[in-house]
């Protein structure tokens, strides 16, 4: 699957996801042709799945996340589904997650502040489908955030 060279250029390309291919090639000793072929290869192979900005949203003006653990009534057969369609839709949402367990999900909200949280709590998690109970979790600091793997 990856060979040595491979995760090279992964641990390299982990650390600064701006690297051209050319300066991957020349912190890997491989020429830059092969850099981009291998890359390709492990993008095609879904092991690489994307190059992204990284916007931090404390910057933007949202001084607030919560984290809410929803248990959902699960009496009709389609509650998951509908649930996590609708949650979808709200912009304020930036991560949802699914578990087993007494927790059905977990969405990591955004707020302004502490009234637009109130705002966003009130007039739009509390309108979604199929909720049996809510708790709410505020994030004080955020101590370790790396999807960095070790290669």
């Amino acid at each position: 699957m990856l060979d040595d060279m491979d995760r090279r250029i992964l641990r390299h390309w982990q650390a600064d996801a701006g690297l051209s291919p050319g300066e991957l090639a020349e912190l890997t000793g491989l020429t830059s042709g092969k850099v981009a072929r291998r890359i390709a290869r492990m993008q095609e192979a879904g092991i690489v799945q994307g190059v992204g900005t990284v916007v931090d949203w404390v910057a933007l003006g949202y001084a607030v996340e919560v984290s809410l653990r929803i248990t959902l009534d699960k009496t009709q057969g389609n509650a998951f589904d509908r649930f996590l369609a609708a949650a979808r839709t709200l912009e304020e949402v930036i991560e949802m997650q699914t578990f087993l367990g007494r927790v059905d999900v977990r969405l990591s909200v955004i707020a302004r502040d502490m009234a637009h949280y109130q705002s966003i709590y009130r007039e739009k998690i509390l309108t979604l489908p199929h909720i049996a109970d809510i708790e709410a979790l505020m994030h004080v600091a955020r101590i370790k955030a790396d999807e960095v793997l070790p290669l």
